[in-house]
């Protein structure tokens, strides 16, 4: 994913990045059996993801996506540092 925003919390291109590394996060999560609590802050970032949401019907898609991938690739990495480790 290429970085376009200017580093400002808010900005659509910043809550987009927010989105697809919680997606990322639930995806990690969800396959060690971890599961958390909702933070008083997260009504903050769900108002940004929401406004996203709503300017584009792709977007969770593209995050998801996105998401997937990463965590696809942190799992692969678990893989390889068990292998080495052996």
């Amino acid at each position: 994913m290429v970085r376009t925003f200017d580093e400002r919390v808010g900005d659509d291109a910043y809550a987009t990045e927010e989105m697809t590394t919680a997606l990322g996060a639930a995806f990690l999560c969800g396959d060690l059996g971890i599961t958390a609590a909702l933070r008083p802050n997260h009504t903050d970032y769900f108002g940004r993801w929401l406004r996203i949401l709503m300017g584009d019907r792709k977007a969770i898609f593209t995050a998801a996506s996105a998401a997937n991938k990463a965590s696809e690739l942190r799992k692969s990495l678990g893989n390889l540092e068990q292998r080495e480790a052996v």
